[in-house]
């Protein structure tokens, strides 16, 4: 039986999301967990797949508008099934049909589309139209769109374009003119400056964390952990896995094991209730070019070492694509955010809203520690609990991170 399509919550507090690329032509089937159709939000773009076997009987809308959440977007029959009146069809679910005039009032607004030449450009008024994430990178970037050609629907900038001129812009040597050559470069403090305009997703990260620290009570605590057994782990599991596992990865399976242990920090705060989780599911920080993700582990309490390790690396490629789904965005009750690898030794995170904690991993780092009453070397990394203080006091997240401490300085716990 024929269903509409309609655009899911593909992230919190997302209103609007626009749509890009259709993945499908109208009348092609599709399986279970094919993508159907990619939408832009301020964070990403991100593919939203089918829940089961079916096929695309009508698209409703074009790439480049923006649609809010929740309406429909297509049509989808059960597979092998045939319309022979989508219209009909569309009136019986209560839609009707735009005509090409009243599609922008359909939607709260429509993404001017690009022209491959600048006469077509100027046909339509001398804009340029790319989509907002082509628009976001070559500001970034530092892209004139008006030398650029799309590739994209209707000849609209898209992504790969702006990747492509980067690439290109890579390759070439620098060019000095013979002014520049004789003339000393400005003094770092001269007071020049450069104004780089917000993208959607700096605006929308700006927005969530300020209404998480103005509106969620944080408290800290910090933990300096040893974990000299734990990378001893990591290179004997890498000298014989086919997967090649982090310390990241370790301390991920770690978080699972401390929050089994407190399941009373497995929780969100609610406006009527603490809702407590029976599954683990943990979000993890991956920056990308744009800003940062938090794509989210589930059920990590039931997950092998190795199976964490292959799904973040699937999970950091696609978030760098693009491609991650709506679904992979959503949900869980704490964030693991390390900043090691860029020899950060400490910092304070903020939390994620809905989520109850966030964890700062810093850099592994060798330290003096007093061990059987003598001062000796050893490995070290600080760590830093950020809660909220509502659905979790003091003394719960206390045990929390004694717990996720004894863990990680006795890793066999991990692979038990």
């Amino acid at each position: 039986m024929a269903e509409l399509l309609r655009v899911p919550e593909v992230a919190a507090d997302t209103a609007e999301v626009v749509l890009s690329t259709w993945q499908l032509t109208e009348g092609t089937a599709f399986a279970e967990g094919d993508a159907l159709v990619t939408v832009e939000t301020d964070k990403a773009e991100v593919e939203i797949s089918a829940d089961s076997a079916g096929v695309l009987l009508k698209t409703l809308y074009e790439p480049g508008v923006e649609v809010a959440v929740g309406a429909p977007i297509a049509v989808l029959g059960a597979d092998g099934e045939h319309v022979a009146d989508v219209d009909a069809l569309l009136a019986e679910l209560g839609v009707a049909v735009a005509r090409p005039a009243e599609t922008k009032q359909a939607v709260r607004r429509e993404i001017p589309e690009s022209r491959p030449a600048p006469a077509q450009s100027a046909d339509r008024g001398g804009r340029i139209f790319a989509s907002p994430l082509a628009r976001r990178q070559a500001r970034d970037a530092g892209l004139d769109l008006a030398e650029l050609t799309g590739t994209g629907p209707g000849g609209r900038i898209v992504r790969r374009d702006i990747e492509a001129a980067i690439a290109a812009r890579q390759q070439e040597p620098p060019e000095t003119s013979p002014q520049q050559a004789e003339s000393p470069q400005p003094a770092p403090h001269s007071g020049a400056y450069e104004d780089v305009p917000h993208s959607r997703m700096r605006r929308a990260i700006a927005a969530r964390l300020t209404e998480s620290k103005q509106t969620t009570p944080h408290f800290y605590l910090r933990a300096r952990i040893q974990v000299e057994a734990l990378l001893a782990l990591r290179e004997q599991v890498n000298s014989t896995g086919s997967v090649r596992v982090s310390v990241n990865d370790l301390l991920i399976k770690a978080v699972a094991k401390a929050h089994a242990a407190v399941p009373e920090m497995n929780a969100i705060w609610l406006p009527d209730a603490i809702r407590r989780f029976h599954h683990v599911d943990v979000s993890v920080a991956v920056a990308t070019g744009g800003g940062l993700v938090t794509p989210v582990l589930r059920g990590v309490e039931d997950m092998s070492v190795s199976a964490i390790a292959g799904r973040m690396r699937e999970y950091v490629d696609r978030a760098k694509n693009g491609g991650l789904r709506p679904e992979e965005l959503q949900g869980g009750s704490i964030t693991i955010s390390n900043l090691g690898m860029f020899g950060v030794a400490e910092f304070d995170a903020i939390i994620n809203p809905p989520q109850a904690a966030i964890l700062a991993v810093g850099a592994v780092r060798e330290e003096a520690v007093v061990r059987d009453g003598q001062v000796v070397p050893a490995e070290v990394i600080d760590v830093v609990l950020s809660v909220d203080h509502r659905p979790a006091d003091g003394a719960l997240a206390a045990k929390w991170l004694g717990a996720f401490t004894k863990t990680v300085e006795n890793p066999l716990q991990i692979l038990i």
